[in-house]
Order: structure tokens, then C-alpha cells, then sequence
């Protein structure tokens, strides 16, 4: 089951990526790692660095993908996006976190949702 997961996970990524890049943002990283986490996507949208957790989920009957990133995951993410700024020398910019969330086919996207 969890290779299954990882297989759909996978696929979510790639299509939240494509979904950004028509939109024009520009990608940074894909599953960015470091010492406290993982980042699904990193991208930039003008000036602004954009951290994107994708949740990706076949049908509604467990909920939203969204509901999935609750505080304790935001603060993860806000951590690990912390770290990616410092070692990248990105002191003064501007970032937002993002969430896309797929549904079957339907792609939402959440701008600035934490």
C-alpha cells in the first residue's frame, strides 16, 4: 500500500509541476530534502519564492487533500523552507506556501494558504 501511495504521490507532484509552469511559475526544486524534511515544490512567481505542498487524493471520502496539512505539517514546511532560504543565501525575498490539491483530475490550487 505504501508503494501504491508513493506511485500516486509521484504523479501528483508532476502534475501540480506542470500545472505551475503553464501558470508560469518558474521550478526550482522538486522533493527538496534537507536535515529536518522534504518540500514537494519550490518554485519562484516573479519575486516571490513559492514552497508548495501537493496532496493528491483519488476521491473525497477521507476529505480534502488540503486538510491533510495541518499546523504540525505547516510548521515543518515552514522550518524546512527556512533552511533552504539560509543555505541559499536568500535573506531579504519574498515567500509564500502554497498548497495544490488534486482530486481525481481536478487541480486546485491554494495560493498563500499558511
Amino acid at each position: 500500500m505504501k508503494k501504491f501511495n508513493k506511485v500516486i504521490g509521484n504523479s501528483g507532484e508532476i502534475s501540480a509541476q506542470k500545472f505551475l509552469e503553464k501558470r508560469k511559475y518558474k521550478i526550482l526544486a522538486i522533493n527538496y530534502k534537507n536535515k529536518i524534511g522534504e518540500i514537494d515544490i519550490i518554485a519562484k512567481q516573479n519575486d516571490t519564492y513559492v514552497f508548495v505542498e501537493v496532496k493528491n487524493r483519488e476521491t473525497l471520502v477521507f476529505g480534502r487533500p488540503s486538510e491533510a496539512v495541518n499546523y504540525y505539517k505547516q510548521q515543518k514546511i515552514r522550518k524546512i523552507a527556512q533552511l533552504y532560504l539560509l543555505e541559499n543565501k536568500l535573506l531579504d525575498v519574498n515567500c509564500r506556501f502554497d498548497v495544490v490539491e488534486i482530486i481525481g483530475d481536478q487541480i486546485n490550487h491554494i495560493e498563500n494558504c499558511f
